[in-house]
């Protein structure tokens, strides 16, 4: 199956309008499309279907757990599939069967190891404030992050490691990267880059593919395993083009999984 990948367009701020991809067979859009939905809309009329996980600034100014049902309603008002912590099974076009895992999987600050988490989570407070998000009526900050990240990082363990009998392949789809390999180069391991990745490097060999957004870099590259095995982890974020970051970036990018 051909995948176009589309992450971190930031449509509330960036002026971009994608155009699909020649061949592609699916549209996967990564999160943090638009922070004010709106520019979701041009993708209700794209000629192949369109799969989308959301990133964290589609929760920017809004009440998580009330944001769900809302984003949900709107996307499938547009014929895009949203999903969160659910899977999906869907057939290519010469019938294989490709079995897609997703959840935004927020961030739980441990990517440095429990011994820096308290440093991470300071550091990851700066952009709990940029977001601006709640829950339950208080701030959607490090410790709920925190939690929340840990409950989908819970259900992707358990729904990665089911029986994949009659799936040709499995892609894992989540907003927040799986692993410090996708560290942005420009910032390096700084404590707030556990704001950005995970540490879910003993996830990959239950996943052939691994699709990313939130850093605002490009990534493309290939895990290998004791079984012999591989995982390819990609990411094709677009970033903002005021800070240099969607230099280079190429909209018709797709990867065959």
């Amino acid at each position: 199956m051909r995948l176009q990948l589309l992450s971190d367009l930031h449509l509330e701020t960036e002026d971009f309008r994608p155009e699909p991809a020649p061949g592609a067979e699916m549209l996967v859009l990564g999160g943090d499309i638009d922070s004010t939905w709106q520019g979701l809309a041009q993708f209700g009329s794209w000629p192949v279907p369109v799969l989308m996980v959301a990133g964290n600034h589609e929760f920017d100014d809004r009440d998580v757990d009330t944001t769900w049902p809302l984003l949900r309603e709107h996307c499938a008002s547009l014929g895009i599939t949203l999903l969160e912590r659910e899977s999906r099974v869907i057939a290519d076009r010469q019938g294989r069967r490709v079995r897609f895992v997703s959840t935004v999987r927020w961030c739980d600050f441990d990517a440095f190891g429990t011994a820096q988490r308290d440093k991470a989570m300071r550091a990851g407070s700066y952009f709990m404030r940029v977001q601006r998000s709640t829950r339950g009526g208080l701030p959607f900050d490090a410790e709920r992050v925190r939690e929340e990240g840990l409950a989908c990082r819970d259900w992707l363990a358990q729904e990665l490691a089911r029986d994949t009998t009659g799936c040709d392949t499995t892609v894992a789809l989540t907003h927040f990267a799986p692993s410090l390999r996708s560290a942005d180069p420009r910032y390096g391991h700084q404590s707030g880059t556990a704001s950005f990745c995970n540490a879910d490097d003993d996830l990959l060999p239950f996943a052939d593919v691994w699709i990313h957004g939130h850093l605002h870099c490009r990534h493309d590259y290939t895990v290998a395993h004791a079984d012999g095995r591989t995982t390819r982890v990609v990411c094709n974020a677009r970033g903002h083009a005021r800070r240099g970051e969607a230099e280079g970036y190429d909209p018709l990018f797709v990867v065959e999984v």
